[in-house]
């Protein structure tokens, strides 16, 4: 008869075990949870559910960077290349919401107490939850809505990379384009020097105006230094970051501008920040009522079962105030959704209206760009057949070289407002492959 005790005592357990989840009055889902599971979609389950909206809409998004191009490979580099810290912050917390699923099991402890006769009594203490007010089902949804915050967290980082990696590519490309212009600026500038100095020893020119094409010279030189040193700082800080030197040239220098449909990544962040505060909440309520509990005892001297009615926090005059506390925290969390939408809103039509200016100037840059070349050529024909300066001929070639500078810088200028757009959106890496 003492073996049947400690037997019948599991079988309690056992029997209560399913209850804890599977019966009405225990398992049903209270408003809180409800909550939780309505704003947050498919927590981590212990009977394994489907993935959440949050980690399934990150794995759907698709690159805008085409394949098999200089973009495509910057961006492979860098994400192969990438620490991946985020990336194990997600693994920690996919094995904290995996150990959070089995929460709803009994727990198994030893227990030591001492008899009246002071003699040690070891034993098993078996102990499992009927009705914690949605406590385990709440930290179950806080452990889901954790990894969707990792998973987020990595998308963000390693967009973030692909955007830096990609900007510093492009660095190279702006400051080699303008170093080439302003190598072939010198040139002629150079020949217009050698002109008006023979006017200068001839007498037919002033010393001053020499002065004025070498002041000249000099500003387009430093300029083409400064443009070469920022393409070699840039290439430089490129491969130290992915290992990898890039000399192919973009067969389209020009993204494309990400659709607005695409949500920001910080929108899903602040969902997922958002179903996690909600469960976070909930569990402070739970902390806050009576739970009941079932517990088993099996020792040498035999076994017993009850079941067990205890509080987390002793009740007070306060206790009303701190519930009424957690439960603005949950409208706080709810809100801080409807302000990061915003906040991408705002920031998508700002960054789109940024990309119309620079197109704009772009096309205007090179329209004054021609406009310039054609005056020029005008000049240096009447300069050659004697109806014009030299001088006149130099200030509307340095017009000219300032123009097309303005051209290249505009034109460039598109590209990063469409890869920030894109980095924002989190559309320039595979989600499957991060």
């Amino acid at each position: 008869m003492q073996l049947a005790r400690p037997i019948g005592a599991l079988a309690l357990m056992c029997s209560l075990s399913g209850c804890a989840d599977g019966m009405p009055i225990f398992a049903g889902k209270t408003s809180d949870e409800t909550e939780v599971s309505r704003r947050g979609g498919n927590f981590v389950q212990p009977e394994g559910e489907a993935t959440s909206q949050v980690i399934s809409t990150l794995l759907e998004r698709r690159s805008l960077l085409a394949e098999d191009t200089v973009y495509n490979a910057v961006a492979e580099a860098a994400v192969a290349a990438s620490a991946r810290a985020s990336e194990a912050e997600l693994i920690s917390a996919k094995l904290r919401a995996e150990a959070e699923s089995k929460n709803w099991l009994p727990s198994i402890g030893p227990s030591v107490s001492l008899t009246d006769l002071g003699d040690l009594v070891a034993g098993m203490l078996i102990q499992q939850v009927l009705f914690d007010n949605g406590r385990r089902k709440a930290e179950r949804a806080f452990a889901a809505a954790d990894v969707e915050v990792a998973a987020v967290n990595l998308s963000v980082d390693m967009n973030e990379r692909v955007e830096d990696a990609v900007g510093l590519y492009l660095a190279g490309l702006r400051g080699d384009e303008k170093a080439a212009y302003n190598s072939r600026a010198l040139t002629q500038m150079q020949e217009f020097r050698r002109i008006v100095a023979g006017r200068v020893d001839g007498g037919l020119s002033d010393r001053s105006d020499l002065n004025v094409v070498d002041s000249k010279i000099n500003g387009m030189r430093n300029a083409r230094t400064t443009a070469q040193d920022a393409a070699t700082t840039a290439r430089a800080e490129l491969t130290a970051m992915t290992g990898e030197s890039f000399s192919e040239k973009p067969g389209k220098l020009d993204l494309g501008t990400p659709p607005d449909t695409t949500q920001y990544l910080s929108v899903l962040k602040s969902q997922a920040v958002a179903n996690r505060g909600v469960a976070e909440a909930v569990i402070g309520r739970a902390g806050l009522l009576p739970q009941i509990a079932a517990a088993g005892n099996v020792t040498s001297d035999g076994s017993g079962a009850g079941l067990t009615l205890d509080l987390a926090e002793p009740l007070g005059l306060g206790t009303g105030s701190a519930l009424k506390a957690i439960e603005v925290s949950k409208e706080a969390a709810r809100r801080q959704i409807g302000e990061s939408e915003e906040d991408a809103r705002r920031s998508y039509s700002r960054q789109v209206q940024r990309l119309a200016s620079y197109r704009r100037q772009t096309a205007e840059t090179a329209s004054l760009a021609r406009a310039s070349r054609e005056t020029y050529r005008l000049f240096k024909a009447q300069f050659e057949a004697g109806q014009r300066p030299v001088m006149d001929v130099v200030s509307i070639y340095e017009e000219l070289v300032q123009r097309e500078q303005d051209h290249i810088e505009a034109k460039y200028e598109v590209v990063l407002i469409q890869l920030m757009l894109a980095s924002d959106m989190g559309l320039l890496a595979d989600g499957d492959k991060i």
